[in-house]
């Protein structure tokens, strides 16, 4: 079936309407909940990238490690050796144990309760704000300005 203007097939899918009783507060709370989980879900990207860039490092320290050995500095390559490869970037842990951490603990309790928010106040649908902004700027019966994807109707 074809969105047309102000026809039925051109409205946000079930999942993307705002149940009955919500008000307009509570959808705007939960959209920036959501919000702010996206955002501690860049956070954690960000945790992933230095992560991943430390431990590039340290492998990039041990090849100039290498590299200063068969200059001759022994002393240079035992400092940093001692100093750096392989050490600790916080008390007792490498990157991956603050990951393991931040997962775990902030990261998992915000999804969980961002979720238990979702649930309780919007029969757990997603991006109910996000939706009726769009329904908002949007161009009713326009190309390239439908509700939702032609499978979707």
């Amino acid at each position: 079936m074809a969105a047309t203007e102000g026809g039925d097939g051109d409205i946000p899918a079930e999942r993307h309407r705002r149940p009955a009783g919500a008000g307009d507060t509570t959808v705007e709370a939960v959209g920036k909940v959501s919000e702010a989980l996206e955002i501690a879900e860049r956070a954690r990207g960000h945790l992933y990238a230095f992560h991943q860039l430390t431990g590039r490092a340290d492998f990039a320290l041990g090849r100039a490690v290498e590299l200063l050995r068969d200059a001759g500095h022994h002393h240079l390559a035992d400092r940093l050796t001692e100093g750096l490869i392989g050490r600790n970037v916080l008390a007792g842990r490498w990157t991956f144990q603050i990951v393991e951490e931040y997962d775990d603990g902030y990261y998992g309790l915000f999804r969980d309760l961002e979720r238990e928010v979702r649930d309780e106040l919007l029969q757990g649908r997603r991006h109910v704000y996000e939706a009726e902004m769009k329904e908002a700027r949007r161009t009713h019966g326009r190309p390239g300005h439908e509700a939702r994807p032609p499978e979707e109707f």
